[in-house]
This record gives structure tokens, sequence and C-alpha cells, in this order.
């Protein structure tokens, strides 16, 4: 889960992390990672906990099976598939995508949206353009909007495009989330990065 705050939701606005490929009806839960044991049990890499419970029926390799078994924790969770009843059956699915259908998915609290819903959105600071929010990323303390930069006129042949700007969600960064309008306010001088508007006035 994704929020503004530490994995949390705060104010009136949050977000479940279901970044990564898939449709609006497919929310990645995670890849099939090394197996574990003997039984068909296998760690899961990338992994969305809040996806991967006891009785979600998960889709890889083109078919859906249900989770039989969950152990581990969220950062290294184990699961079991149904009808994968052995270790060679588990290797045979390493990384492969695992989705599970939005239907299938926790109800979400009122201004929570899923990572895939916040992809696309225009990120701004009051009017300055900033960019667009290109996938949700896990940082170590909290989850993070990765934003594609906006280029203004033309680059210099050769050149390689700015580095994307990393919006942790929290309060401090994160003014508004309008995603019903698909737009984000950061706060860039939080951010370590004033608008130009600002250093002129601090040099007048």
């Amino acid at each position: 889960m994704a929020g503004q705050g530490a994995n949390s939701k705060t104010g009136t606005e949050g977000a479940k992390d279901g970044s990564g490929h898939g449709t609006s009806s497919d929310l990645p839960a995670g890849r099939v990672g090394r197996a574990h044991g003997l039984d068909g049990s296998f760690y899961v890499t990338a992994p969305r906990p809040l996806l991967l419970t006891v009785g979600t029926s998960v889709t890889v390799a083109g078919r859906s099976a249900e989770i039989v078994r969950r152990a581990g924790t969220d950062r290294r969770p184990i699961v079991r598939l149904e009808g994968i009843d052995d270790r060679a059956g588990a290797d045979a699915l390493r990384g492969m995508a695992l989705t599970v259908e939005q239907i299938e998915a926790p109800a979400l609290g009122e201004g929570e949206w899923w990572a895939h819903e916040l992809e696309g959105c225009t990120v701004v600071d009051g009017g300055r353009l900033i960019g667009t929010v290109q996938r949700m990323i896990e940082l170590p303390s909290c989850e993070a909007l990765e934003v594609r930069r906006e280029t203004t006129g033309s680059q210099p042949t050769g050149s390689h495009p700015p580095a994307p700007l990393i919006v942790p969600m929290v309060k401090d960064a994160i003014r508004r989330m309008a995603v019903a309008d698909r737009r984000i306010e950061v706060d860039m001088g939080f951010l370590g990065e004033a608008s130009p508007e600002s250093g002129e006035r601090g040099g007048q």
C-alpha cells in the first residue's frame, strides 16, 4: 500500500500500489521468484502483499489459480498456487508475472486509488508544469511517484533526457491529488527544486 505518509493514508488521499504491467482491470501482484521447499511454494518478487492472500485467484502464464498457501513476510512473501504441487512446477513459472483482476482486489477506501490510476497524471507546482507520472516505486521508508520531467524547446543532438523526478508520497511533498482531473500538485521547494520564479525573487 502507498499513501501520503509512510505506507499509510493521510489527509484525504492515498494510493494502493498496483504499479506495473496490465490493463486497468489487471493489478500486478508480483513475479514468481525462486522455489521454496518441495511442495510447489515460491517466493514472490516485487510483491503487492495486499493482493497475495489465501483464496485470491491470480493469473500466471495465461491461466488462473487460487492461492492456497501464504507464508513469509510482506517484503518476502511465500505462496503456493492450486495445481502447483512440486518444486519443478514452481521453477517452471520463475520470472513470470502474477496479476489479479481488480474485481478480486480488496475494496479501497474513500480518497484511495490503485497506483495505475496515478500513472499518466500531470504533475504541477502552482502554475508550473513539472511532468507526468510514469509509475509508482518503492523507497526504503515509503513509496514514491516517478515523474518524467517536461522538456521545453529543442534538445541538443545526443543529449540525454533529464533524470526523472522522485516524489515521495508524503504530505510535505504532495499538496493535492486531484486524480479525477488527472492532476497532482507538488511542492518543488520541499523537493529541493525551487521554481525559477522563486530564485528570481530571492535575488531582487
